[in-house]
């Protein structure tokens, strides 16, 4: 008996949805690399899995160019149907145009960050290697001149902050050298102290008469005495005074 017909419709098991999608999708992409080396096509293939991983196919030339090539077509040929859908079709371009960029950076930014690599060839990672380092080697560049530009900020501050230290050091030995200038001038100014005078004799009034003074000579051991007096001296004052 000969094989029946098998009837399509959606794989329930969700293990064996994954495993078919895996099998039917590398046979896809064989076929599409076949049709285009026997026929020399332009074969551009995009698939998007359940999760939405994309998987894709072009040929020697980029998907980029198949796209805007079938983009062109597509627009030529709504532009046949009539002029009222030229408004509605250039904007249905360039929206198409936009969705494909936009598809195109996240792809490529996945690559970037080490995911999706599996559909890449050997050509492809070596594009995207280089790519890093490229950008690696910017943003060295990039770092190093900042960090540059650091040490010079932070050697002008030094240098001001020194000169600012060296002015107030400077202002504060003149502030010293006037205050000393001042002490000094004070000094100077106030009146030296004079000699200390001998004692003033006190005239002496005893009794109805005075004493005046006396000088004391000695000559020859011996001793003199005047004086001067207006009474009758008391017998032991002259005593006392001869002692």
């Amino acid at each position: 008996m000969g094989r029946g017909r098998v009837q399509l419709k959606r794989i329930e098991n969700k293990i064996s949805r994954q495993v078919t999608f895996s099998k039917r999708r590398t046979g896809l992409l064989k076929k599409a690399h076949e049709i285009s080396v026997l026929c020399d096509a332009d074969v551009a293939l995009i698939v998007f899995s359940t999760k939405g991983k994309l998987f894709e196919y072009s040929t020697h030339s980029s998907m980029e160019a198949i796209l805007e090539r079938y983009e062109r077509y597509s627009y030529a040929e709504k532009l046949l149907t009539g002029p009222e859908a030229e408004t509605q079709g250039s904007w249905t371009l360039e929206s198409s145009k936009l969705r494909t960029k936009i598809e195109v950076l996240e792809k490529n930014i996945r690559h970037y960050g080490g995911e999706d690599l599996e559909p890449l060839n050997l050509k492809e990672l070596q594009s995207v290697e280089q790519q890093l380092d490229t950008a690696l080697k910017r943003i060295r560049t990039r770092k190093n001149q900042v960090m540059h530009e650091s040490i010079s900020e932070l050697h002008k501050k030094e240098r001001a902050l020194q000169e600012q230290n060296n002015a107030l050091s400077k202002k504060l030995k003149e502030n010293d050298k006037n205050t000393e200038q001042q002490n000094v001038g004070i000094l100077l100014s106030q009146p030296s102290p004079q000699p200390p005078q001998p004692p003033r004799l006190v005239p002496l009034a005893i009794g109805s008469g005075s004493f005046q003074g006396s000088v004391v000579t000695r000559e020859d051991d011996s001793a003199q005495i005047h004086t001067t007096s207006a009474g009758i001296m008391p017998p032991w004052l002259y005593r006392h005074v001869n002692q």
